[in-house]
């Protein structure tokens, strides 16, 4: 895969946040890394395969958080707060034109994307985390952390060995296991160091890094999570994972086999993301499912009437159509979703209001030397891309297909809900809807 453009957010207080959006899936996902170098991942042997298998299965967006790689470079401490960083997040989602992902925080990562999901619940599909703590030092009631001398060593030894060899071999022992002595990789974690930045910075990101404190946060993170750790992990010990799982309400904890903390490797990490995403589009599916009724309408042989009036007379005919319908709408309550030139779609929270809207309509339209047709149905929708859509709209159009001039025809559904309503409903026999099965029984409104 080649990589995307680099693209810049400009964040509020003025930073700009290097990202890049690769993948059309079906969901928005935020990687929100310790470090992520996009100048370098894309060349790193080892780490570029893992773009490609979270963008195979939705749309991926990654950024260098402030302070690291593309983005700006950080000099203040007080601009590396949490609250500061979430501005990275929802300067990216803004360019990105993401309306709610789910996010992805791999170690110190997970910090600002639990921050932002339990601040924004609205804007995040999602929570997932990868080989995090709630906590980095070490506490009586937190026996998982670094204590900070070691903590403080690991700064000083950042800040004279950053970039080299020796400490780049250190590091890939204790994050991959096994491959402390191979040259190559090696030389790529070389690399990925200095894609990150400079000693000051990574020395500043410690230092920061070192105060995080999600306890208080964890129990108020109300969006569906998912914490993801593996079971000899050598540089954040299962026991952290274990803990962000209890402590976040009704979160997932899957344990993964192995000892390597790098988030590059492994096709169970990628697997295990893609199982959560497409559990989270159907509940999403399920959850933007809702009972209305629709309402088709349009004007019988608008064709044969455009060509007689001539293009300015049918303009302003149309127009006065559009005067009387939207006029019925604001009366009976409905919904437009959707006109396509002579035609109105609209939705009713109720189909007895639906019906007189469209008799309105029929009544309404005659004035104007002009008929229509129109079709009522009740059931299921679906939001789709913001709109309303699934069968019972296919079925709503089809049923005002079958209707002729001046009548509205309403589905069974519809004439069983509006028993008592004192409409009065003729059989209109049974129809072949087209694109749907079987036969379908349509009934027509009485004239009044």
């Amino acid at each position: 895969m080649n990589p995307p453009p680099v693209r810049y957010a400009r964040t509020a207080d003025g930073v700009h946040i290097a990202h890049q959006v690769v993948g059309s899936g079906p969901m928005d996902l935020v990687i929100v890394a310790s470090g992520l170098g996009l100048g370098h991942v894309w060349r790193w042997q080892e780490a570029r395969p893992f773009p490609a298998r979270y963008a195979s299965f939705s749309r991926l967006i990654l950024l260098d958080r402030r302070g690291t790689g593309l983005s700006d470079h950080i000099v203040s401490e007080q601009q590396l707060t949490l609250e500061a960083q979430m501005e990275d997040v929802a300067a990216v989602l803004e360019a990105a034109g993401s309306a709610r992902p789910v996010l992805l925080g791999f170690e110190t990562g997970f910090a600002v994307a639990a921050m932002f999901a339990a601040t924004y619940p609205e804007r995040a599909a999602g929570l997932i985390s990868y080989g995090a703590r709630a906590r980095e030092l070490w506490a009586p009631d937190y026996p998982f952390g670094t204590t900070a001398e070691r903590y403080q060593a690991e700064i000083e030894e950042v800040e004279r060995g950053w970039g080299s060899p020796e400490l780049a071999r250190e590091w890939v022992s204790g994050l991959d296991p096994g491959h402390g002595d191979d040259p190559r990789e090696v030389e790529e974690f070389v690399g990925f160091m200095q894609a990150i930045g400079g000693p000051g910075d990574a020395a500043r990101w410690l230092t920061v890094d070192r105060d995080l404190d999600l306890r208080e946060i964890l129990p108020s993170i109300r969006v569906p999570t998912l914490v993801l750790h593996r079971t000899d992990d050598r540089e954040v010990s299962i026991e952290n994972g274990r803990y962000l799982a209890a402590q976040i309400p009704g979160a997932e904890l899957r344990e993964l086999p192995g000892d390597v903390h790098m988030w590059s490797r492994g096709e169970d990490l990628p697997a295990e993301v893609a199982r959560f995403i497409a559990t989270l589009h159907e509940e999403q599916i399920e959850l933007d499912r809702y009972l209305a009724t629709v309402l088709f309408t349009d004007i019988v042989g608008s064709t044969s009437v455009a060509a007689s009036s001539g293009d300015a007379a049918w303009r302003e005919l149309v127009e006065r159509h559009h005067h009387v319908v939207r006029g019925a709408l604001a009366r009976y309550r409905g919904t437009e979703m959707d006109t396509a030139g002579d035609g109105f779609f609209a939705t009713f929270d109720g189909p007895a209001r639906a019906i007189r809207c469209a008799t309105a309509i029929v009544e309404g339209v005659r004035d104007l030397g002009i008929e229509v047709r129109a079709g009522v149905h009740t059931g299921e929708l679906q939001t789709i891309d913001g709109k309303a859509g699934g069968i019972a709209v296919t079925l709503g159009a089809r049923i005002m297909a079958s209707a002729g001039a001046s009548q509205v025809f309403v589905s069974q559904t519809v004439k069983d809900l509006v028993s008592g309503s004192g409409l009065v409903l003729e059989d209109a026999g049974e129809h072949d809807l087209k694109g749907v099965p079987d036969r379908w029984r349509l009934y027509r409104v009485a004239a009044a």
